[in-house]
């Protein structure tokens, strides 16, 4: 059989070489891509061959096309645009473990254990808050006006019916009524809830877990580990702290 060598002739275009090699460098690039999608699931940033970076939260492959979701919404990019798709650097802190019971021995002990009771929470936890929020200074007030003893911010104070927030029971009652919401908001997670104390709910939301913020990466970290390790916190002498001292806050405390 003759085969014709018209432009139009369809088994001629099959055989076209220049053809084959796009249709060979896009599979390859899909296959990656796909590669990606069901290796990477927690991939956060899709690199661009023009060097740009999108941090999303998921992506799709349809085609020579890939749908990138992010925070806002979602974009359509061609496949052979994107060179990579890079893991966000996962926050790892350590888990909240059992224990023998540890007395407290620091300031406001009684208070602690009376407000840790009514709201089911670790005393040992409630105290390590309280010396990271304001090392036990109960007219401590931060720059983004966080006060007292458990830097409860003024709308905060105000839906939980504080009349006096420099009255350490008061702010001791509402800022473990706030710390149990978190709780409550993350399924128990003592770490993403020491988040949302510190950076706020919506950061924790908006990064999917604990912010990659230094300020708060450091103060989950160093408070579940002085839960574990049993340490009952002491006042520390004025100028330093238990951890960070609340006044960098990134975002203010939200309703839950």
């Amino acid at each position: 059989m003759k085969i014709m060598t018209s432009p139009e002739n369809p088994m001629l275009r099959l055989c076209n070489p220049r053809s084959w090699t796009t249709r060979l460098a896009r599979a390859f690039a899909l296959a990656a891509i796909c590669l990606c999608a069901g290796n990477a699931a927690h991939a956060e940033y899709a690199v661009m061959r023009s060097g740009a970076r999108f941090h999303i939260t998921g992506y799709e492959v349809s085609g020579a096309t890939v749908r990138l979701h992010l925070a806002g919404g979602a974009v359509d990019v061609a496949a052979d645009d994107i060179l990579r798709f890079e893991p966000e650097e996962i926050f790892q802190a350590e888990p909240i473990v059992a224990k023998p019971v540890v007395t407290l021995n620091g300031p406001y002990a009684e208070l602690i254990r009376v407000a840790a009771a009514k709201y089911a929470l670790d005393p040992l936890l409630l105290a390590n808050v309280m010396a990271a929020e304001s090392n036990f200074n109960p007219r401590a007030v931060s720059p983004k006006n966080a006060q007292g003893l458990m830097q409860l911010m003024p709308q905060t104070s105000s839906r939980l019916l504080v009349k006096n927030p420099f009255d350490p029971a008061q702010n001791i009652d509402a800022g473990a009524a706030y710390l149990k919401q978190m709780l409550n908001r993350f399924d128990g997670n003592v770490e993403l809830a020491l988040a949302a104390y510190n950076a706020g709910p919506d950061r924790v939301i908006q990064y999917g877990g604990v912010p990659p913020f230094r300020e708060t990466q450091d103060y989950v970290r160093r408070i579940t580990t002085r839960v574990n390790q049993g340490i009952s916190p002491a006042a520390l002498p004025a100028g330093t702290s238990n951890v960070q001292f609340s006044a960098s806050r990134k975002s203010p405390q939200t309703k839950p």
